[in-house]
C-alpha cells in the first residue's frame, strides 16, 4: 500500500507575527524619542555657538566705534555700515539666523543693566519662554 506523504508546512503563526510587531513597536517607542532629543540638543548648541559668534562681532563693533549698535540698527549693523561710521568694518558676512531659521533677538540697551540683550527664541519661537537661549 502506498504511503501517503505528509506535507509539513512551516510558516509563522499569527500570534508569532503579532508578538514580533509588538516588540518592534516597543523598541521604536524607546529609540525614536532619544533621537529627537539629540537633534534638539544639537540645535541648542548651535544656537549657543551662533550667539557666541555674534557677541564676538558686537565686541569688535564696540571697540571700533565706541558703542554697540542701537536696537534700530540691530544686528544688520554688523553686516553693513549703519550710518557711515568712519571706523566701521564688517563683523559678519551675513545676517545670522538661529537653527530654527528665525532671527536672533537683539536689544540695546539690555535689561537688568546689561549693555545689550541677545538671544534665540528657541524651539517655541516666542520670547520670554523657558526655552529661550541666552549665553
Amino acid at each position: 500500500m502506498p504511503t501517503r506523504r505528509s506535507v509539513v508546512r512551516r510558516a509563522f503563526t499569527l500570534i508569532e507575527l503579532l508578538l514580533v510587531m509588538v516588540i518592534i513597536a516597543v523598541l521604536a517607542a524607546i529609540v525614536v524619542p532619544n533621537f529627537t532629543k539629540q537633534g534638539e540638543k544639537a540645535r541648542i548648541r548651535a544656537a549657543q555657538q551662533g550667539i557666541s559668534n555674534i557677541k564676538t562681532a558686537l565686541g569688535k563693533f564696540e571697540i571700533e566705534n565706541g558703542r554697540f549698535p542701537s536696537t534700530e540698527e540691530g544686528l544688520q549693523a554688523l553686516v553693513t555700515n549703519p550710518s557711515n561710521l568712519p571706523d566701521w568694518t564688517k563683523g559678519l558676512d551675513s545676517l545670522p539666523v538661529d537653527p530654527w531659521t528665525r532671527p536672533f533677538v537683539y536689544r540695546n540697551p539690555g535689561t537688568n543693566g546689561a549693555d545689550y540683550d541677545l538671544l534665540s527664541t528657541g524651539p517655541s519661537g516666542q520670547e520670554g519662554n523657558a526655552d529661550n537661549i541666552h549665553q
